[in-house]
Order: C-alpha cells, then sequence, then structure tokens
C-alpha cells in the first residue's frame, strides 16, 4: 500500500510540471520551484526530478526561498537523510546556496522574476529549433543568464540547466 502512495505522488508531481511546464511565470515561487527543479534534473530525466515535487514542496518549505535561505546545517543533514529526497548533496547544497543568491539579487532587482525577465526586456524569447531537437539544446540566452547566475553566487546553474529553466518559466519559447 505504501508503494502506491509513493507512487501516486510521483505521478502526481510528473502531472504538475507538465501541466505548468513551459506556462509564462512571474511568480517568484514558482520561479524557485522550477529552478530546484531544473538542478535536479541535471543528470538525470526530468521525469525523475518532476516526480519528486511533492517532496520538494514538503522539504523545502512550499519552495519559499526566504525560508530556504535560512537553512543551516540541521536542514541540510536532515535533507541528506530523507530517503525520499534525490539525496545528492552538491545538489541540495546548491539550492540552499540559489535561495540565499535570489535574496541578494535585491536592491538591484525587486525579485527573481525581474531579474530572469529582464534578459529578455520582459518578453517572451523566440528561439527557433529543429522539429524533434532535445529540449536541453542550448540557447545563447540560456548561456548569459548562466553566466550571470554564476558570477552572482547561484550554483549548479550551467547553460543547459539555465536554458530548461527558462523554457520551463516561458521565459524562452520553442517555435
Amino acid at each position: 500500500m505504501k508503494h502506491q502512495v509513493n507512487m501516486q505522488k510521483q505521478e502526481d508531481g510528473i502531472h504538475e510540471y507538465d501541466r505548468i511546464f513551459g506556462q509564462e511565470t512571474h511568480d517568484d515561487q514558482v520561479l524557485f520551484e522550477m529552478l530546484v527543479i531544473a538542478v535536479f534534473q541535471a543528470g538525470l530525466s526530468w521525469k525523475a526530478a518532476a516526480s519528486k515535487i511533492p517532496v520538494f514542496r514538503q522539504v523545502f518549505a512550499d519552495f519559499d526561498y526566504r525560508q530556504v535561505a535560512g537553512f543551516d546545517e540541521p536542514e541540510y543533514e536532515a535533507l541528506l537523510a530523507n530517503p525520499a529526497m534525490i539525496r545528492n548533496p552538491h545538489k541540495i547544497s546548491a539550492i540552499i546556496t540559489n535561495a540565499r543568491a535570489i535574496i541578494k539579487l535585491a536592491p538591484e532587482f525587486n525579485s527573481f522574476s525581474e531579474y530572469l525577465w529582464h534578459f529578455t526586456d520582459h518578453q517572451v524569447w523566440q528561439m527557433a529549433v529543429e522539429p524533434g531537437a532535445p529540449l536541453n539544446q542550448q540557447s545563447s540566452m540560456g548561456t548569459i543568464v548562466a553566466k550571470d547566475m554564476k558570477k552572482r553566487g547561484f550554483k549548479f546553474v550551467g547553460p543547459t540547466t539555465v536554458q530548461l529553466l527558462l523554457l520551463a518559466a516561458g521565459i524562452i519559447k520553442r517555435v
């Protein structure tokens, strides 16, 4: 029975990700959620990361980056010990670091959304791709944003990861 409940939660996460992926959003909480998924997706399938959305929601304070920025050693250790988590210490540490980096965007930017959308002058950026090209195909926009994020202290945000974040948030649309 417990296995069925876990499988249902995983399916719920995948359906939720499918529902919101590519939808234009300016909601900082949703953007942080997308960043969490993008970081954990690196080296895994999108389904593996998306299936953990219910777990991520629970352990990362309902994707409240302000709360996650306050995580310290006890919370980090609890995340590593949680059997429902993807227990990659580098990725878990990156999520906490990234939450802190979002806070440090102020006063230059009023929000994480404003920061991400300023790269495209607050317009959806159209990306021409070949039919059937993989989602993680890099673009100049993904590379530019990744470089800037790294400079601002974000971790685990290479061009491919950022490209997926921008696609998920609807900032980049494939045409």
